[in-house]
């Protein structure tokens, strides 16, 4: 693909609209319905977002993680806490969430500061989760830099003999955080790029306002 095709890539949006009269007062409520609508349209992975996260001084990242519960409080995810993304956010707790369903020409941005859940949450979704997986995470040092493929395929094969028979135990640093979210906005997308953006900003710990963005 030469330089003029990919400027020519685009896709002009017409499936929905989104109005400050139609969306709920409560961005989570608002959420709640989207994400719902993104699973009867039998989206793949509909509860895949990026995670933004930063160190102290300002540089940023970002990657894809699996959203995995959410509430009036946030959004959850679960990850190795010694991982890059874990020791960003111990220095630096601010964050961002971005979800993007093509399929029905939506995305939710979501920005908030991010906190640790409690050892009993985390505890009860590690083993809500297949046993690969848990040893996956006794296997891998996530993040950190590794001599090859196979040492790291000969851990999880240890430790999965090690832990045939009995309960996988939960690393220490393993665990669950929760998004708090700040801001929250809404974009469907329209024609000729004047897509509605509907904005949540909270004023306290249970209000929010809703306005209105320019494409």
């Amino acid at each position: 693909m030469n330089q003029q095709e990919l400027q020519n890539l685009r896709q002009d949006y017409s499936a929905s609209t989104l109005s400050e009269n139609t969306t709920k007062a409560d961005p989570i409520k608002q959420f709640e319905q989207w994400f719902n609508e993104a699973l009867e349209a039998k989206l793949h992975e509909p509860n895949a977002m990026t995670l933004a996260t930063a160190t102290i001084t300002g540089k940023p990242s970002a990657r894809i993680v699996l959203l995995k519960g959410f509430n009036k409080d946030g959004f959850m995810f679960f990850t190795n806490y010694l991982s890059r993304k874990g020791k960003e956010i111990a220095k630096n707790p601010h964050g961002a969430l971005t979800f993007f369903w093509p399929g029905l020409e939506r995305q939710v941005r979501i920005e908030g500061t991010i906190e640790k859940v409690s050892k009993e949450e985390s505890e009860q979704y590690f083993h809500s989760r297949p046993k690969g997986s848990q040893v996956g995470a006794l296997a891998s040092p996530q993040s950190q830099e590794i001599d090859n493929r196979e040492s790291l395929e000969q851990k999880w094969n240890e430790l999965e003999a090690e832990y045939a028979d009995k309960e996988v135990p939960k690393p220490s640093y393993w665990g669950g955080y929760i998004l708090k979210p700040q801001l929250i906005e809404f974009w469907q997308g329209r024609p000729s790029r004047m897509h509605d953006r509907i904005l949540y900003k909270k004023t306290d710990k249970k209000s929010w306002k809703k306005v209105r963005l320019a494409p």
